[in-house]
């Protein structure tokens, strides 16, 4: 159902790639504005290319690509290949390391109406424009988003640790992660990736506002190169991992909300309406807290922490025309109730608000409520990823920013061209043993 292609990389040259932990960096929506002027300051950091910096950044990260490639800084890899990238990493608490097993390919950036790739959650527009300008300008795709494919029988995995035992690098990223990269170029083993994929449906677990960016651009040059059987500007870069293993870790990301036009009291006064409203002695404790029911959060304002419990009877009094599996999660909840219901901003004005940001690290928000700068901070749990699946499978959506995948994706691991010229490869030799 899904098709995909190997890519012919661009990479990082020989004698940069020894020190790759100075080349990558996070993604451009989890890169904090510290971690950015740090990599700024290494004049080949992928970042330049990602979150490029100026006031026209999609030109700056265009003549930075152009710059490079001249000097050669990057090099693209001579025939097309398909990525292994495991990913080993510990969570909090534990003393067991994991281990992500994944590959990067080249996707067809399907319109969502085509169900090939199905979404969970909701985009923020201003976010989408700056990443179709910016694939637009430069027409390199930097870091890849995150795909799931359903394979119970762990069929592809036999190839991705044979390729691992000969890898391209091996770095310990800023996230404390093990991130080693491999690459597959035996013809006959790339086919077996293109025709299994082939039969399957992607769920998109990370990325949505790139691949939005590449499916807004594919539109839009819908009639470029009317002769070629394979457009560069129709594919989209995508690392794949099994949605059977046991390794697909979803973490809680909570709302900071700024610029409170009514005060502190009288916003309790509002949540009493609709939540049993408790006192949390320890602020601080309030990010560790297990919240085992549904549609439980933390608050913090001001110097208090309150715990939130939506009372039993309010769930069917929420005006909203939802579905039930959608509307039952713990983040429409959160999001129908205290920022439509409570502050009355309407789910559009919430995609588009510069009130509401969000935020994975917790003492991060703990430190933007007590410094003033923030209003209020809700505290929420993971989604399972049973209802991630559930929601895709149901064609509905979530409320934006409702999981985040850890660990995240590198972004400068390798790059994928959509230039034509660059992209040109006769790919049919990758779909002779699905045809015959």
């Amino acid at each position: 159902m899904a098709e995909i292609l190997p890519l012919r990389a661009w990479r990082y040259a020989e004698h940069l790639s020894e020190r790759m932990e100075e080349m990558t960096a996070p993604l451009f929506d989890v890169v904090s504005s510290k971690q950015r002027e740090l990599l700024y300051e290494n004049p080949y950091n992928s970042i330049h290319l990602s979150v490029p910096k100026g006031e026209e950044p999609a030109q700056t990260a265009h003549k930075t690509l152009v710059r490079w490639k001249e000097e050669g800084i990057l090099q693209q890899d001579a025939i097309p290949g398909i990525y292994v990238y495991y990913q080993y990493f510990r969570l909090p608490g534990e003393n067991i390391e994991r281990c992500r097993k994944g590959f990067i390919a080249q996707i067809k950036a399907y319109d969502w109406e085509e169900k090939q790739i199905l979404r969970h959650e909701n985009t923020i527009v201003s976010a989408v424009n700056d990443r179709v300008e910016l694939l637009k300008r430069s027409k390199i795709q930097a870091s890849p988003t995150h795909g799931l494919y359903d394979d119970p029988e762990f069929y592809l995995e036999k190839y991705m640790d044979q390729a691992m035992e000969t890898p391209l690098y091996e770095i310990e990223d800023y996230q404390g992660v093990r991130e080693v990269l491999a690459v597959i170029h035996d013809a006959e083993i790339i086919a077996e990736f293109v025709n299994y994929i082939a039969k399957k449906q992607i769920i998109l677990a990370d990325g949505h506002h790139r691949i939005e960016g590449s499916i807004a651009l594919k539109n839009e040059w819908i009639d470029a190169y009317p002769d070629k059987k394979w457009k560069a500007h129709e594919f989209h870069l995508m690392y794949l991992t099994n949605a059977s293993s046991d390794d697909l870790k979803i973490l809680p990301t909570h709302r900071l909300f700024y610029d409170l036009t009514i005060s502190q009291n009288e916003f309790l006064q509002r949540l009493n309406e609709w939540f049993l409203v408790k006192k949390f002695p320890d602020a601080e404790e309030i990010g560790m807290y297990a919240f085992h029911k549904p549609w439980t959060y933390g608050l913090l304002i001001g110097e208090d922490s309150y715990f939130l419990e939506l009372k039993s009877e309010k769930f069917s009094a929420i005006k909203s025309d939802l579905p039930e599996v959608v509307r039952k999660l713990d983040l429409t909840v959160l999001h129908e109730v205290v920022f439509n219901a409570v502050l009355g901003l309407g789910r559009e004005e919430q995609r588009q608000s510069s009130q509401i940001k969000y935020e994975r690290n917790f003492p991060r928000c703990l430190r933007e409520v007590r410094s003033g700068s923030a209003s209020f901070a809700l505290i929420t749990r993971e989604l399972e990823m049973s209802q991630v699946l559930e929601v895709c499978r149901s064609g509905e959506l979530m409320p934006q920013k409702s999981t985040y995948f850890y660990p995240k994706t590198l972004s400068g691991l390798l790059f994928a061209s959509i230039d034509q010229e660059e992209f040109e490869f006769p790919y049919d030799a990758f779909f002779r043993k699905h045809q015959g």
